[in-house]
C-alpha cells in the first residue's frame, strides 16, 4: 500500500492546538509519498514561517484516513 502524507499548515487560534482559524487560507504544501519526503517539506515550510507564533504546519497521515484497517507497518 502506498503510504501518502500530506503537509499542510496555517494560522491556529493557540499555538498548542490544531484549531485553524481561516480553513480557506490553508496552506497545502502538498502530497508526498513517504514520511521522509513529507518531512523535508514540513520543515521547510515551518521555517519559513518561524517568526509567525499562530502559524503551524502538520504532517497527516493520509495512508491511515484511506485505509484505518489495515495494519501499521
Amino acid at each position: 500500500m502506498q503510504k501518502l502524507h500530506l503537509v499542510m499548515g496555517g494560522h491556529v487560534s493557540d499555538p498548542q492546538t490544531l484549531e485553524f482559524t481561516d480553513l480557506a487560507n490553508i496552506d497545502l504544501v502538498g502530497v508526498y509519498p513517504n514520511y521522509a519526503t513529507a518531512e523535508e517539506a514540513w520543515r521547510s515550510a515551518a521555517r519559513r514561517t518561524v517568526d509567525d507564533a499562530e502559524m503551524r504546519y502538520v504532517i497527516v497521515h493520509l495512508h491511515r484516513l484511506l485505509d484505518p484497517d489495515h495494519p501499521e507497518e
